[in-house]
């Protein structure tokens, strides 16, 4: 168990922070998945700005790797040119 002050702050703070982190990737797979199952490709091509730019913040924000977050983006517009 944590003794010092800035111990039992570092352990609240990781703990907002994990929780934030979770919403925003669970956010981020759920919109991911949407796109994915969707049949038409006018759906799909209206959808990707706002994937692409939740894909994004999520970089910025430093949940995701940055070539990781490329590797979406490029999976997502092949996807979309095969419909």
């Amino acid at each position: 168990m944590a003794n010092h002050k800035s111990a039992k702050k570092r352990i609240r703070a990781n703990n907002s922070k994990r929780l934030a982190n979770r919403y925003f990737s669970r956010t981020m797979r759920n919109a991911l998945k949407d796109i994915r199952l969707t049949p038409e490709k006018t759906a799909a091509t209206e959808k990707l700005p706002k994937v692409t730019s939740l894909i994004d913040k999520l970089v910025k924000r430093g949940i995701i790797h940055k070539n990781k977050a490329a590797n979406l983006k490029s999976g997502l517009a092949v996807k979309i040119n095969k419909l």
